[in-house]
């Protein structure tokens, strides 16, 4: 099957090579000239037979304006797929715009990182069940061999508040990995850290991709000296917990795990400031200063 792909970052580089491989016929297009198989996205609208499909892998920021540079140079019966880490909430507004030039959209949350060339990209995806079967070749390309990996997970949209929740989730189990490494760490008893980390790869309820990542990483740096505490956020872990006030649902884990990306930012956390100064003033109790 013929696909456009915009955007061959670390992700869109990667799935270009992995569809390669099973066979499929990608045009790619990246303002990185040395990346790219064409000059101009209107140059990857020519190289395409229609009906065209296009899946577009740009950050969250510029996607709208790349979907409304791909809408100005195709037609009728094309397809846009978008593949990157967009707000849920922007797919309806984006299909409806499309669907007034007969252009298809789905949504499609990746996940995979930059292991997915390897192992394989696990797919949710949000779109009309037509559009959704053109793409199986491309679909079953991308996913891990076997069952599962791949969901349609409803209309337009569905697709990427699937891959939010997810990521959501990835941040709980991060951080549960986290804490049990520094408390190990802190510990008289345990002298051998990253060994215990790596027992826990196999015949435990606890054995997943991401305690194989970490395990990974100690055996790079045990004591993770090379590293600083400061953690960045993507926009996922706050749209889950948007979504959960506004759901009324009581995502505990996942709400603490993305505080505490924030309290990591902070050198000096001016709310425990306020705590220091609250124990003195009622109880006298002694303060660490400057």
């Amino acid at each position: 099957m013929q696909l456009g792909l915009v955007g061959l970052g670390r992700m869109g580089g990667n799935m270009r090579e992995r569809l390669r491989a099973a066979g499929h016929d990608v045009v790619g297009f990246d303002h990185n000239a040395q990346l790219s198989d064409v000059a101009t996205i209107a140059g990857l609208a020519e190289k395409l037979e229609s009906p065209r499909a296009v899946w577009v892998m740009v950050p969250a920021g510029v996607t709208d304006a790349t979907i409304d540079e791909l809408a100005a140079v195709l037609g009728e019966g094309d397809i846009i797929i978008d593949g990157g880490n967009s707000r849920f909430s922007d797919d309806a507004p984006r299909a409806e715009r499309l669907n007034e030039l007969g252009i298809g959209y789905l949504d499609v949350g990746v996940s995979g990182g930059v292991w997915g060339r390897q192992n394989g990209y696990g797919l949710m995806v949000g779109g009309a069940q037509e559009h959704v079967d053109r793409l199986m070749p491309i679909f079953d390309a991308l996913k891990p061999e076997g069952e599962f990996g791949f969901v349609h997970a409803g209309p337009v949209g569905a697709g990427h508040y699937s891959k939010m929740v997810h990521n959501g989730i990835e941040y709980g189990l991060m951080h549960a990995y986290a804490e049990g490494y520094e408390l190990m760490a802190a510990s008289e008893l345990v002298t051998n850290v990253p060994g215990v980390i790596k027992s826990w790869r196999e015949g435990t309820v606890v054995r997943s991709w991401l305690l194989d990542l970490l395990d990974r990483a100690l055996d790079e740096d045990p004591e993770l000296a090379d590293l600083s505490g400061y953690t960045e956020d993507t926009g996922e872990g706050r749209w889950t917990v948007d979504e959960a006030v506004r759901l009324a649902v009581p995502l505990n884990v996942i709400t603490a795990s993305l505080f505490a990306r924030f309290a990591s930012r902070q050198d000096d956390s001016p709310a425990m400031k306020a705590v220091s100064a609250l124990r003195q003033q009622f109880g006298g109790h002694a303060v660490h200063k400057r």
